[in-house]
């Protein structure tokens, strides 16, 4: 019935098409729009291309007996059957129960931030050198009654005695299939392993979702050190061998077109084709043109100049790439896949095939009042909440139906529905003071049950002055947005006022500084990006309400802004400009680690422009736009010929500012200023001072750039389209270009979207089609990308945030 009337919908009138992609098509029916789950592909994984490597040697993992050497930790037993077998041979049985009746007990900073316990058995490797292997491969087959999510940890650990250098120990988390045997592999490229004590398989109990069993059962077969051929690279900038690393969702029809080559045999001069999958035809011929760039020496392929829209493979002597797009909608199928995502990620809402309605009995509690946190979004691998990142989504959503409700109504639509949860969820967790329910970290279930053993009122709530300008910004653009509900627009009205109210009393009583929860990613906020907030929100309240005072509160609040960007050029010859410091003291530059809000500088100034076109001011604010896109041109070279954007300037001595320090780095280690210069060093020196990096410098587990890029991106959208300039435009383009495999690795970022796309780290809800992980980071004290099959947190853990950062980006693109 549903496809019928879609059909039906879809010939009356063209805006209510879907996509393209006839596959897609049809499994958003099959979801009823993402209603429930997108089917998983895993055809296009990178570990299914893994499994096709050629093994030149194998060992088991014991000679001897295949199950001596193993011990058991934790809760459960251990035991050895022929139950359930692959290789015809008793395997190991790992069981443990799914709660333990007790309660969780976190740290006194974060208190519900635990499991139950863990489940571990161990292999006692007894120093043995595996530098002959380089992968590990076993199968696993969960018997787990009612368990829609299953996954397992595998942990390797060297001797830390070794004085080689390398990885000494890590955890993998590995996303299975209940009831089925899954064939399994960690590629131990990254390991250090000539001392090898250990590996352990792993699990923690996370309490039980509606369906969950009293038990969970792991049979885990046929362990065995491999040697494969032609291993994927782990960190890097030069792409495996015989590889074309492109964009594998497509490129853009007016947009620059290239791949990174590494095929044997190429070099300069040596031809190329772009085929016609229809047809299997060339349509567009070129020869490889070799760049040296501040990265090293690479081979490309450019087809710009090919304009006609169709589906095309590249080759370059025998090797090809699977089929790709050429056209004007290339992101559309992402911005489904995302918002699949981002509805999975649902807390409070029964998600088919993922959990029941969770956590209704996680609460907050205000001056006697109690308020359910369960709602919005989990906010990442985890169960943890923060009210600010639904906020963020939320706009991104709004934004996305605002672009496309006139282009694909029926996917505006599911836009607009999925806004308008998260939006419920901002208000909900309002108490009347100015005060909201702002965060909780969160690692289990819970029983759904109020006043039963697992209750938990632990949930932050706060006056902050930055998030309640956000929260009424975002409250008025979601007025000026949603068209359908007369009386919640009315009511957005009056809350975005109040708000704004709120935030700034709370300023004026208080001033900037008034972070206290590191776990927030709030925390790292500087002064200057504050006050840019502080204009934009005013900015927003002006457009809805045309009150001058809003118009005036934002002109006066930039000035601030402006006052902390770099007028004067810096640098022996590259003369950089236009980034902006902290603060007035113009001691550190704004730089991220983890969560980004760089796009703030300029939606503040580009809303001014808009609301303000006739004030005074308006070409100071026009001269800060072309300023920082300059700094955003001036950027692009460190990284070519990829387009990720680097993270930007770095005074040497930015971690004698203790206060900015420590608020961007969490959990320093006693030497982070010797550190600190180490990592800055390794960018590339543009004066005595001043150093670009392409990665931030960091020290804690919160790194991964993705929301740092994309933010970035966003910027240089907007500045593309204030100052109508193609370079920034692209500049834009080229951070979805690297999302989605246009990256050292080939790997698309986007689980489901392109190919080549990894498992992710999403512990707690499973493998979901859209998953966006935290991003690529960099090892130790290095400036170079770092991106191994190893799949823990944070930068391999999927988080909203960074899907949201994605829909705000492509969106400026359709």
């Amino acid at each position: 019935m549903l496809s019928a009337i879609l059909f039906l919908c879809r010939t009356a009138d063209a805006q209510l098409r879907l996509t393209p992609d006839a596959e897609l098509e049809k499994a958003l029916i099959g979801t009823g729009l993402i209603h429930s789950p997108l089917p998983l592909d895993y055809s296009k994984s990178f570990e299914t291309n893994g499994l096709q490597k050629k093994i030149i040697r194998r060992e088991p993992l014991s000679k001897k007996n295949r199950i001596d050497g193993w011990t058991r930790e934790g809760f459960g037993a251990m035991t050895f059957s022929a139950e359930k077998s692959v290789s015809g041979q008793e395997c190991i049985k790992m069981t443990f129960p799914t709660s333990t009746g007790k309660r969780i007990q976190g740290p006194p900073s974060d208190p519900d931030y635990a499991t139950y316990g863990n489940s571990r058995i161990r292999f006692d490797a007894g120093g043995a050198n595996w530098e002959t292997y380089n992968r590990i491969a076993f199968y696993v087959y969960p018997d787990c009654d009612g368990a829609r999510v299953v996954n397992l940890n595998l942990s390797f650990e060297n001797d830390e005695a070794s004085v080689k250098p390398g990885v000494q120990s890590a955890s993998h988390l590995i996303n299975l299939v209940n009831k089925q045997w899954n064939s399994c592999f960690l590629s131990l490229d990254e390991f250090q392993r000539d001392k090898v004590k250990q590996i352990a398989f792993s699990c923690s109990i996370k309490g039980k979702d509606r369906t969950t069993g009293d038990e969970s059962v792991f049979y885990i077969d046929n362990i065995e050190l491999q040697q494969i051929e032609d291993p994927e690279p782990v960190s890097g900038w030069n792409p495996g061998k015989n590889k074309i690393v492109y964009s594998t969702s497509g490129y853009l029809t007016n947009s620059l077109k290239s791949a990174v080559v590494t095929v044997d045999g190429c070099r300069e001069g040596t031809p190329f084709s772009l085929i016609e999958t229809a047809t299997n035809v060339p349509v567009y011929s070129g020869m490889i043109t070799a760049a040296a760039t501040t990265l090293g020496h690479f081979y490309l392929a450019d087809f710009t100049s090919c304009h006609t829209a169709g589906v095309y493979k590249l080759k370059v002597n025998d090797v090809e790439t699977p089929p790709f797009p050429i056209g004007d909608n290339i992101w559309e199928n992402s911005l489904w896949r995302t918002l699949n995502f981002i509805f999975c990620q649902r807390c409070g809402y029964p998600v088919p095939g993922i959990h029941g309605t969770c956590h209704t009995d996680l609460c907050s509690v205000h001056n006697g009042e109690m308020i359910s946190y369960a709602g919005g979004w989990h906010d990442a691998g985890d169960l943890s909440q923060q009210t600010l990142q639904t906020g963020d989504v939320t706009f991104a959503l709004l934004e996305a139906y605002s672009k496309l409700k006139d282009k694909n109504g029926l996917l505006a639509a599911r836009l607009l529905e999925e806004a308008e949860w998260g939006l419920e969820f901002i208000l909900r967790n309002r108490y009347a003071d100015g005060y909201r329910a702002s965060s909780v970290g969160l690692l289990v279930w819970l029983d759904g049950v109020f006043n039963s053993f697992d209750d938990i009122s632990t949930v932050r709530v706060q006056n902050l002055a930055f998030d309640n300008f956000l929260y009424a910004a975002y409250e008025a653009y979601a007025a000026m947005t949603i068209d359908r509900d007369p009386r919640l627009q009315e009511y957005l009205v009056r809350i975005a006022k109040e708000d704004f109210e709120f935030a700034l009393q709370r300023h004026k009583d208080v001033g900037f500084g008034e972070f206290i929860h590191f776990y927030e990613h709030s925390y790292n906020t500087s002064e200057s990006q504050y006050m840019a907030t502080i204009s934009w929100a005013a900015g927003m309240l002006y457009k809805l309400t045309k009150e001058t005072r809003y118009a005036e509160l934002a002109v006066h609040y930039i000035n601030y802004t402006l006052d902390c960007q770099r007028k004067e050029p810096l640098g022996d010859t590259d003369k950089m400009a236009g980034f902006f410091y902290r603060d007035k003291s113009r001691r550190s530059v704004v730089h991220y680690i983890h969560q980004s809000r760089e796009q703030t500088y300029m939606q503040a100034l580009s809303l001014l422009c808009e609301t303000q076109p006739e004030h005074p001011n308006y070409q100071k604010w026009t001269e800060s736009i072309r300023l920082y896109a300059a700094y955003l041109k001036g950027l692009m070279k460190y990284v070519a010929p990829y387009g990720m954007l680097p993270s930007g300037v770095y005074h040497i001595n930015e971690y004698r500012d203790s206060v900015s320090f420590y608020h961007l780095h969490l959990w320093p280690p006693p030497h982070a200023d010797e550190l600190y210069i180490e990592q800055v060093k390794n960018g590339v020196q543009i004066d005595g001072e001043h150093y670009v990096r392409r990665f931030p410098v960091w020290f804690s587990i919160f790194n991964g750039n993705t929301a740092i890029h994309l933010s970035a991106g966003k910027a240089a959208a907007i500045c593309g389209k204030f100052l109508k300039d193609d370079e920034l435009l692209q500049i834009g383009l080229e951070q979805m270009y690297w999302m989605v495999g246009k990256n050292p690795f080939g790997q698309s970022l986007i689980f489901g979207e392109g190919y080549n796309y990894p498992q992710m780290d999403s512990f707690s809800s499973g493998e979901i089609v859209g998953q966006t992980p935290v991003g690529v980071r960099s090892l130790d004290n290095e400036d170079i990308p770092y991106w191994p099959q190893t799949n823990n947190a944070c930068y391999k853990e999927v988080w909203v945030t960074s899907a949201g950062k994605w829909l705000t980006l492509a969106i400026e693109y359709e």
